[in-house]
């Protein structure tokens, strides 16, 4: 019997990793592959899907691999380190250190833990599934020698089929009085760089729209850094005009980008941007700030800038949104990008990665 159990950190219901998770247990099981997922830390709502880590049974009959989901430093890498089973690494990308290192020093701690915990994994690893070709050139130059690239499995088919209509109304009344809304989806921390979008909008209510909205989706990795920002806002005097509205359901979530105008990003560290998907999806125009892995799960879908100075970001979204010849040719190619990260492509890859990893076992050729 072949098994694969996948491990986490934390399982929750609306993160992107979790949903991951349940999808790769999916496509494993189809494959005929026993999969379970266990957890140190489970949210809730998610307790009849992932099991606690301390009542996972190993066994010594037939292939047996550990999935472990990497994203962050965690003492389950010590307890996984311990065990007698193989390891495959889902790479989700670590931010760097710096950018919390003034903010939050006890995530830099934890980040800094996580960059020591892939060297300590590479010998025990068979497999690194990065879901970029931005994460796997990192494995590669760790010195990860088995890599593939699977992007994230993300529904996007049916992402959005519900939306919550009372906050639609609520955002399409604030548009009634007129202005634009841009929308920005992240956590909000120092790497995704919520304060240059805040900059561009002060640019861009000063030269082009004196009530353009700025809405920022996404629960803080930072109180610290949403303290400031908000207090950065009033500085600015945009107090009415930045919505921090947090963590949101995926029906409201539908509701914000179906009440946007363009979807923005300043964001300096993605390993991947699930985010950039989903406003294509949604057929928003994307400007986005081409770096890390931005340009490459954007590709064509949007208007990648080399510079996020807030005066050229302004007027790039000032082009979008008056220019609407440009505005179709954007979201045509992203609706037409987003076929590229369909879930089918994406459990094929995987089905792929991973029987071509058992095959490889049962022909004793893994190292």
């Amino acid at each position: 019997m072949t098994a694969i159990h996948q491990f986490l950190p934390t399982f929750a219901p609306r993160d992107a990793i979790g949903g991951h998770a349940l999808r790769v247990q999916g496509v494993l099981r189809e494959m005929g592959i026993d999969s379970e997922i266990y957890a140190v830390h489970i949210h809730p709502d998610s307790r009849s899907r992932a099991h606690p880590v301390e009542k996972f049974k190993g066994s010594a009959i037939g292939r047996r691999w550990l999935l472990y989901q990497a994203s962050t430093g965690t003492k389950l890498v010590d307890w996984l380190l311990d065990r007698h089973e193989r390891l495959v690494l889902n790479y989700h990308n670590l931010t760097p250190v710096e950018y919390f290192a003034g903010w939050e020093p006890a995530v830099a701690a934890e980040l800094k833990l996580g960059r020591k915990q892939l060297r300590r994994l590479l010998k025990s690893t068979d497999l690194v599934i990065a879901d970029s070709a931005y994460n796997e050139a990192e494995m590669i130059e760790l010195g990860y020698r088995r890599t593939t690239v699977v992007p994230i499995l993300f529904d996007a088919e049916n992402f959005g089929r519900v939306r919550d209509n009372a906050r639609f109304e609520q955002l399409a009344t604030a548009k009634r009085s007129g202005g634009a809304d841009l929308l920005f989806v992240g956590r909000l921390a120092p790497n995704k760089a919520q304060h240059d979008l805040i900059k561009m909008l002060a640019v861009y209510r000063k030269v082009y729209d004196p009530d353009a909205r700025l809405r920022l989706v996404g629960a803080p990795s930072s109180h610290a850094y949403l303290d400031t920002m908000q207090r950065y806002a009033a500085a600015l005097g945009l107090q009415g005009a930045i919505d921090f509205a947090g963590s949101v359901s995926e029906s409201e979530l539908t509701a914000y980008f179906d009440a946007a105008d363009v979807f923005v990003s300043a964001s300096e560290h993605e390993g991947f941007c699930v985010p950039l998907i989903e406003a294509m999806h949604h057929a928003l125009p994307v400007v986005a700030y081409g770096e890390a892995a931005v340009p490459e799960t954007l590709g064509d879908g949007g208007l990648l800038l080399r510079s996020k100075d807030p005066a050229t970001m302004a007027a790039a979204v000032h082009r979008v949104l008056t220019d609407a010849s440009l505005r179709e040719r954007i979201v045509t190619a992203g609706t037409a990008r987003v076929t590229a990260f369909s879930l089918d492509k994406s459990k094929a890859k995987l089905t792929r990665a991973i029987r071509e990893l058992v095959d490889a076992d049962t022909a004793g050729s893994l190292a």
